[in-house]
């Protein structure tokens, strides 16, 4: 989807907007849809064609934000993401975890019940992002 919407923007909060190494942006956001059921809201190429200069997308109710790398602009190449975790409560985590590995996500931190009442775990996206998923015990 490429054509301005009405209301396309996120509408409060703080959005992560998500640099994607390798020119890996349009990949990023089918492997976003199997994984997370995003949604795409919009899309814009780069001028040069081969890179996304931007793409909006909603995930669990929430807008995420994606572009490929441009080392021309930042002075960096092949970003590797780290020290950011994005996180999801869903409420069933079992099935948003499966759904996940299925789709290509590698676990980080096993799905398991935990101390704080959540079943929890992570998993890392193929482009280098780490997710938490959280939610309901099962009864």
């Amino acid at each position: 989807m490429s054509e301005p919407q009405p209301n396309q923007g996120p509408t409060g909060g703080v959005t992560p907007h998500l640099t994607i190494p390798s020119r890996g942006g349009q990949a990023a956001i089918e492997f976003y849809g199997r994984a997370f059921g995003a949604e795409e809201i919009m899309r814009m190429p780069a001028e040069d064609g081969e890179r996304l200069m931007h793409a909006h997308l909603r995930i669990n109710g929430a807008s995420l934000m994606l572009a490929d790398e441009f080392p021309e602009w930042t002075g960096e190449a092949d970003i590797q993401p780290k020290g950011v975790t994005l996180h999801l409560q869903v409420d069933d985590p079992d099935e948003w975890w499966t759904r996940a590995l299925v789709a290509g996500a590698v676990p980080v931190m096993p799905l398991e019940d935990q101390f704080w009442g959540d079943r929890y775990g992570q998993v890392r996206d193929p482009f280098g992002h780490t997710w938490s998923i959280g939610g309901p015990k099962k009864a």
